[in-house]
């Protein structure tokens, strides 16, 4: 390999990176990783998050110090997911606006999260969940997951991917596969879905297939799914799941990330550094690396040496990175720019999202309470 291609390889490696951090203000080691780096985008959590302005200027200063636009990214689905919630207040869960049966209200719910994060300077939200709610998954999911008919939970993220899209904000389909029948928490272990491809693909794969045009980004899961892979790779991991099904037999064609590279499910079967050469390899575009700086830099210098001794892996490395650019360049999301909103925006917005939450609330209450007069007469 040439000393231009390596040098296209280095360059490049960030691209394929979203990463976390400590703290709530870049400070001077934040700043020289991210310049170092150069990753696609950063992520943050309720650990960075104390104010609206706070929040702004910490993605703001981020930016500067990167010359792409940063996807700029948070987990917001309502709910027992919520990062906003100290500061604007809760937002309601998936499964409490899909009870309401109301198509508008689910459009709503993605336009007023929308609203949240582009008031905090957000343009990436890694939501929606369209896991069926089985019952395996139930005490893992709760109110994430809407329902497990396929055809409803499309109706809903249909229309919550509608609501984000009108507030500039994109979204993102998780967690493929699907967790539906994963009865264990990918945070802590890896969860083994015993289940064969036939019904994985009428059921838990049905929302990908029929919103494959919708998702700007579908979220890889880190279960394992043996009666299709005959191994216990986590999907993460594994080509057949990523480029054999989700890009070929599917037609996906938008950015495929993976869940938190830090998780213990995925952790269990590689180091950092083999699981992003590992996603990127069975063709994964972005990997995310929530939080440990020391793991984000072995990620990182993993891509590098890789790439440099691999022209196979070299080649896919800049695959996926000339995708994630294109992706970027054409993204009208990332093309406008979140202004810093005043104390009083803010507080209207707040007051905005309670009162979204006392609709849907009333809303249910008065199908449970039609439900019991039907049940009646």
């Amino acid at each position: 390999m040439s000393a231009k291609n390596k040098s296209s390889n280095i360059h490049n490696v960030g691209q394929l990176l979203i990463v976390g951090f400590d703290g709530t203000e870049i400070t001077r080691r934040l700043s020289s990783l991210l310049t170092k780096l150069q990753p696609a985008g950063v992520i943050l959590f309720a650990r960075n998050i104390t104010g609206a302005e706070q929040t702004w200027r910490l993605l703001e200063d981020c930016q500067k110090c990167v010359t792409t636009q940063l996807f700029a990214c948070v987990d917001l689905e309502g709910g027992r997911v919520d990062r906003f919630r100290d500061v604007l207040g809760p937002a309601p869960s998936a499964a409490d606006v899909f009870a309401t049966g109301d198509r508008k209200l689910f459009r709503r719910h993605g336009q007023i999260i929308g609203e949240c994060c582009r008031a905090l300077g957000f343009n990436t939200d890694f939501a929606p969940s369209v896991d069926l709610a089985f019952e395996a998954s139930r005490t893992v999911m709760g109110s994430r997951a809407v329902s497990d008919d396929p055809k409803k939970v499309v109706s809903y993220a249909r229309e919550f991917l509608r609501g984000l899209r009108a507030a500039g904000v994109m979204g993102c389909g998780k967690h493929f596969p699907g967790l539906g029948e994963a009865n264990f928490d990918t945070h802590r272990e890896l969860p083994s879905v015993s289940k064969s491809f036939r019904r994985l693909w009428n059921e838990d794969l049905a929302p990908y297939r029929a919103l494959r045009r919708d998702f700007p980004m579908v979220m890889i899961s880190h279960a394992a799914y043996p009666a299709v892979t005959r191994a216990s790779t986590p999907a993460s991991l594994s080509r057949k799941w990523i480029t054999d099904v989700l890009k070929k037999k599917i037609g996906y064609r938008g950015l495929i990330v993976s869940d938190d590279l830090e998780m213990e499910a995925v952790l269990t079967a590689a180091s950092i550094g083999d699981a992003v050469v590992g996603h990127i390899g069975a063709g994964g575009d972005l990997c995310l690396i929530c939080h440990r700086e020391d793991y984000i830099r072995q990620a990182y210098e993993q891509l590098v040496e890789t790439a440099e001794r691999d022209r196979k892996f070299a080649r896919r490395v800049e695959q996926a990175a000339e995708r994630v650019m294109a992706f970027k360049n054409r993204s009208k999301e990332l093309k406008s720019k979140a202004k810093v909103r005043s104390a009083g925006s803010t507080d209207r917005l707040s007051r905005k999202l309670w009162e979204f939450g006392e609709q849907v609330r009333l809303e249910v209450l008065n199908r449970v309470e039609s439900a019991r007069r039907r049940l009646r007469t």
